[in-house]
């Protein structure tokens, strides 16, 4: 290539042609380095590998390209046909593959195209070579793709029992909905989240640690210093949620304390104008819809706040469409898993992180307050409270009015 003594460049010039010859598609890097190779001269070729970072047979190539006077396949970078052939798409593997992993292969009775394996990919590259074929992960991660296999979780979306008129409460709660935030006014989804011991018991989960994390080998009671109870109330619109922390007893007065909490330190900072608050709520726990109690606390929120409060509950066994328990509960268990809680103290700072990158922002507050458990209402004291309820679905839906 050249028949002139070998010439190298100085230092700045090289870190020049390093850099041009970096900013070429391939074709153009080969056909630059065969030039260069000529332009230094008898010689050059390792200098020319060594700066650009090619082979001999890359620059031998290029060199060669320079000669001709048109280009085969101009537009485009390597001949047609390059590169290892997939085997993924061969018609017998994928019969081979349909037939090894049907033993390991179960299905929904109710839906026949719903099915699941819990063979690892590693497991399907042995099973297939048994069979005869010597596949690597990349065509079983295409097969798996093919046949509408991926990473699943069980959810718990199942209903246990369809209760009468439940179709008919999600269409009631959907209009709703679209009501209050047409008219700008909160709609907010409210429930506790399951109680959380402190002290030094084991907890599921894991997280980075520089050295091995120990807990007792059996769970005590007595070994836990407390409970926190977080009581959670999500502002659907504003993708804002409210944890306020129990240490005593989830009970009816409790539940309307965190909701008056919250409407005093950011619901009516947020909704200066609302006249009224749709509240969606489970049908059972200290919410429950059959509790006289509950509608007296109630009233008694009303009364606190002044507005005037519209109460939507979830058909039984239908708790995890109340949109806190997808939006904001499992962010809230992710920041938990794996640690220590040792104190009312570090539960609400781990609270106080579960955040997400769509906007969910998470507020945390301690109530201390006692409250005594057993508390009943009879009928009759509906009598003294402004609640009217609703004609279709009377015990789902209701509304309660302030009396000043």
């Amino acid at each position: 290539m050249g028949s002139v003594n070998l010439r190298k460049f100085e230092n700045h010039i090289e870190e020049q042609i390093k850099t041009f010859h970096a900013s070429l598609n391939e074709k153009e890097a080969r056909r630059h380095a065969g030039m260069m190779c000529q332009v230094v001269g008898y010689g050059g070729m390792k200098y020319i590998c060594d700066l650009l970072g090619t082979t001999e047979k890359t620059v031998r190539k290029g060199f060669c390209e320079l000669l001709q006077e048109e280009l085969p396949n101009s537009e485009r970078q390597r001949c047609i046909g390059g590169g290892r052939k997939t085997k993924w798409d061969d018609p017998e593997l994928k019969k081979a593959f349909c037939k090894v992993i049907e033993p390991f292969t179960a299905g929904d009775p109710m839906d026949e195209k719903i099915k699941w394996t819990n063979l690892s990919k590693h497991e399907i590259i042995e099973l297939l070579g048994a069979a005869g074929f010597n596949v690597s992960k990349g065509p079983v991660v295409k097969l798996l793709k093919y046949y509408k296999f991926k990473k699943r979780k069980i959810q718990k979306r199942k209903s246990l029992k369809v209760v009468a008129d439940r179709d008919r409460q999600f269409k009631k709660i959907n209009r709703a909905r679209k009501a209050f935030e047409k008219e700008g006014n909160p709609v907010i989804s409210v429930d506790t989240k399951k109680k959380e011991n402190i002290g030094d018991n084991h907890r599921d989960g894991e997280c980075l640690a520089t050295g091995q994390i120990n807990s007792p080998d059996h769970t005590y009671g007595s070994l836990n210093t407390g409970k926190g109870i977080p009581h959670g109330i999500y502002d659907i619109k504003n993708n804002h949620a409210m944890i306020n922390i129990g240490t005593s007893h989830e009970t009816a007065e409790f539940l309307v304390d965190s909701l008056i909490y919250w409407w005093q330190n950011y619901g009516r900072l947020k909704y200066k104008s609302a006249n009224k608050i749709l509240i969606l709520f489970d049908a059972g726990g200290a919410n429950s819809y059959r509790h006289h109690i509950f509608k007296k606390e109630l009233q008694r929120l009303a009364n606190t706040i002044k507005i005037f409060i519209v109460v939507k509950h979830y058909p039984s066994y239908a708790s995890k469409w109340n949109p806190i328990e997808h939006r904001v509960f499992p962010h809230v268990a992710r920041v938990l898993q794996g640690v220590f809680i040792r104190s009312i103290d570090v539960l609400k700072q781990l609270i106080e992180r579960a955040k997400t990158k769509t906007g969910l922002v998470v507020a945390v507050n301690i109530i201390e307050k006692m409250y005594a458990i057993g508390k009943k209402a009879k009928k009759e004291v509906l009598k003294n409270c402004a609640i009217k309820f609703a004609r279709d679905i009377p015990k789902w839906n209701y509304s309660v009015a302030p009396i000043f």
